[in-house]
């Protein structure tokens, strides 16, 4: 007779079948017990035969023996005693726990997307005290990745109270280049007084401490800078658009408009579509894969989001009349593409030294705020000095 209900994964009790069987001159068991691998992982058990039968399983650790057992007499009336019957533990409602990620991601991220708009919008010391947050806890969570098993097994992470220095002197960094307009300074300064730290303390001081600690500073604090400069630091005018002219006094006239702004608004546009293009084409068409540190990119995606970036900022430059040019708009399309791509690989090397899926799980249904804003990360200098250097050097 064969054995109905062995399955090791899921600790599943073995039971003869003839013992499962509606026979009453055969006592069976009450339940069929199991353990799940997790609480919230619903299973259904599958019996194939003449005719199939699910018996879906809930929460609770074990299957009512009724319509267990009914299922169980049909299959032996239908294909005797030699038969057997072959139990398959299958998952129910995965389709419906994607389907409510995908619904609370796409609430989250709209919710987002319209707050930062405002704050953008907003500048000065709403965008920069805004950012400064944010650069707080993507510091947090880099060196919580630090400190991980993956990536601490191989080297010696900082101490817990230099991350947490080394965490508020990057949300510091936004607020200073504000105030003095550069971050050189602050920069140095900051490099030098978490060198000492390390230097001075009570163990033997590790290179791989100063590494990764010096990265972070790069990495969490100098960086994302570039977008105060490129926000609050380019003041000048653009009012190449009628947008500007009917733009209201209480909003900020026709002076809120300037090319900060302006380049604020489209790099920020073109990174999220190119997000979204990679996306929506690596599920329709993608089949080669781009690079082993993310196996889910893949070059057909790739080239969707590089069309969506170049587009949007193609057409929003168009609607903004700025740049003029439309030779400077597709360069400025290019060079959002690379740095989002640049800065999302860069992360998702990170975590896969870490070996985590997600930097941290503070954004319900996107995880952490370095897994929100890695495209970011490189493309603000990218934007800044693309704006700053070569449009004024070329004339377009």
């Amino acid at each position: 007779m064969a054995t109905a209900g062995k399955i090791d994964r899921c600790g599943v009790t073995s039971a003869s079948a003839s013992s499962l069987y509606a026979c009453p001159c055969r006592p069976y068991p009450k339940n069929l017990t199991f353990r799940p691998p997790t609480s919230k992982f619903r299973l259904g058990l599958v019996l194939n035969g003449p005719h199939r039968a699910v018996v879906r399983v809930g929460r609770s650790p074990s299957v009512s023996r009724r319509p267990l057992v009914a299922a169980l007499a049909q299959e032996k009336s239908e294909g005797g005693e030699e038969g057997g019957v072959n139990i398959e533990v299958r998952g129910v409602g995965e389709e419906q726990q994607k389907a409510s990620q995908l619904r609370k991601r796409v609430v989250f991220g709209l919710g987002i997307g319209f707050s930062v708009g405002g704050i953008v919008l907003a500048g000065g010391w709403v965008f920069t005290g805004a950012l400064a947050a944010a650069v707080f806890v993507g510091a947090r969570e880099y060196f919580e990745l630090v400190r991980s098993k993956g990536i601490a097994s191989g080297m010696t992470p900082p101490p817990r109270y230099v991350s947490r220095v080394c965490s508020v002197i990057c949300a510091l960094m936004p607020l200073l280049t504000l105030y003095f307009g550069h971050i050189d300074i602050s920069v140095t300064s900051a490099a030098f007084v978490v060198a000492m730290a390390l230097l001075t303390q009570k163990g033997i001081p590790r290179f791989s401490q100063l590494s990764s600690t010096m990265f972070g500073l790069f990495y969490c604090g100098y960086l994302p800078c570039f977008w105060v400069k490129l926000r609050c630091g380019l003041a000048a005018p653009a009012l190449n658009t009628s947008m500007a002219i009917r733009w209201p006094i209480l909003l900020g006239g026709p002076a809120h408009w300037t090319v900060g702004l302006l380049a604020t608004l489209i790099s920020i546009s073109c990174i999220i579509a190119a997000d979204s293009f990679a996306f929506l084409g690596g599920k329709t068409f993608g089949r080669t894969p781009l690079t082993n540190i993310s196996p889910k990119k893949t070059w057909e995606g790739a080239i969707a989001g590089l069309g969506g970036c170049v587009a949007t900022s193609a057409l929003l430059s168009r609607l903004f009349a700025w740049p003029t040019s439309m030779l400077s708009s597709v360069a400025f399309g290019f060079l959002n593409f690379f740095g989002s791509l640049f800065g999302d690989l860069t992360e998702s090397m990170i975590k896969r030294d870490a070996g985590v899926k997600d930097s941290g799980s503070l954004i319900p249904g996107h995880g952490g705020v370095l897994d929100r804003v890695d495209s970011y990360i490189f493309t603000g200098a990218l934007a800044y000095s693309f704006v700053k250097i070569v449009l004024p050097l070329y004339g377009v």
